[in-house]
């Protein structure tokens, strides 16, 4: 089967607008969730719940390249390029080997 470059640019782009989205309405809702956890937080009777919503927003924000290589990843296998499907799964396994070292480092 052979694929055209216009078939081909047709593919980056919806890639690239599925990006995009993804990545404004996940910057947009870390942002919304910040902003409520700061109102939590200065309202004295709420205790630690601004808090919490606060580092809720911060793992959205940390989260969101995760989230951009998975759907690369499963972008790229589901139309068959093999070896930029290979490469985003094994970005994937750098970042949770990662985070496996920054856990079990802070435990020590």
């Amino acid at each position: 089967m052979s694929t055209k470059p216009d078939q081909l640019a047709g593919q980056s782009t919806d890639l690239e607008r599925h990006l995009a989205r993804m990545l404004h309405r996940g910057t947009w809702l870390g942002s919304a969730v910040i902003a409520a956890g700061l109102v939590l937080a200065l309202a004295p009777e709420t205790g630690d719940w601004g808090t919490g919503l606060m580092a809720a927003g911060i793992a959205l924000f940390i989260l969101l390249p995760v989230a951009r290589v998975s759907l690369m990843a499963m972008t790229f296998l589901r139309e068959g390029d093999y070896r930029f499907g290979a490469i985003a799964l094994l970005v994937l396994a750098i970042i949770a080997l990662g985070a496996l070292v920054g856990i079990f480092a802070g435990q020590a």
